[in-house]
């Protein structure tokens, strides 16, 4: 979809839900990046208002600075530009699980009404799956020991359901208290970003409450995308439009080869 704002200035949905998760990290944090949508993100948040975040990948680059996005958490160029790097398993023994991870930045095929994610399977019968998915990776460790997690994932009924067809990473289970009840450590998904708008979960029952819609967005259009009883927060707002000064950094990354 594309948005012209009153500004006069032309952006894509997609382009916003960039600027939007962007937006959600801040200068000094140490961030653990999945490929995607949440590097683009936070290489985005990097070159723009925090220049000093910390940027973490699960193949052991600490600090990575990368003058384009990565193909994949083995691209040389993370690598290339780090403050250092270690093994994978010292960045999950040492960084990960002991809690050192300020925000776990995760893209989902399936996100359900508890923020639990899916990169599995689609389909009921896991030996015999409609689709099989990527996997895990590092996504269960980074959803369970990171200080929050953050996701950011394209909206529709498929992709925002009421039960995932089968749980990779553990959002809040089925409701509030269920994190604290397996001993995890991090308080889990807090944030959830969409080409539609930014959802929050409810303090009281952690399922998720749309707090922002994005400009030319409705909420009706929100909940045809949507797999469950979607719950508006009463204090919705509009997420400010992207800058021209946002749009032009996120476009010379996607352009940057």
């Amino acid at each position: 979809m594309t948005v012209v704002a009153e500004s006069g200035q032309t952006y894509t949905s997609d382009e916003m839900m960039s600027i939007a998760a962007a937006r959600a990290l801040s200068g000094g944090q140490r961030v653990f990046v999945g490929i995607g949508l949440p590097s683009t993100a936070a290489n985005l948040a990097r070159r723009t208002h925090a220049p000093d975040l910390v940027l973490i990948y699960e193949s052991g680059t600490l600090g990575s600075k990368p003058s384009r996005l990565p193909a994949s958490i083995g691209d040389g160029i993370l690598a290339k530009t780090a403050d250092a790097v270690i093994s994978v398993p010292e960045v999950f023994n040492y960084w990960l699980q002991p809690g050192r991870i300020d925000v776990g930045f995760l893209g989902a095929a399936q996100l359900d009404k508890f923020g639990n994610i899916n990169t599995t399977v689609i389909g009921d019968d896991y030996a015999n799956p409609k689709v099989r998915l990527p996997g895990a990776g590092g996504a269960p460790e980074i959803a369970a020991s990171c200080q929050e997690v953050f996701v950011v994932v394209r909206q529709s009924r498929r992709s925002f359901v009421e039960r995932v067809d089968f749980v990779t990473s553990f959002g809040h289970g089925r409701g509030k208290g269920d994190r604290e009840r397996l001993g995890l450590r991090g308080a889990g998904p807090t944030l959830v970003i969409t080409d539609l708008g930014v959802f929050r979960p409810d303090p009281e029952t952690s399922e998720l409450v749309l707090t922002q819609l994005h400009e030319g967005v409705e909420v009706e259009q929100v909940r045809e995308a949507t797999g469950w009883d979607l719950t508006v927060s009463p204090e919705l707002s509009r997420t400010p439009a992207p800058t021209e000064a946002e749009l032009k950094a996120l476009r010379e990354l996607k352009a940057a080869k």
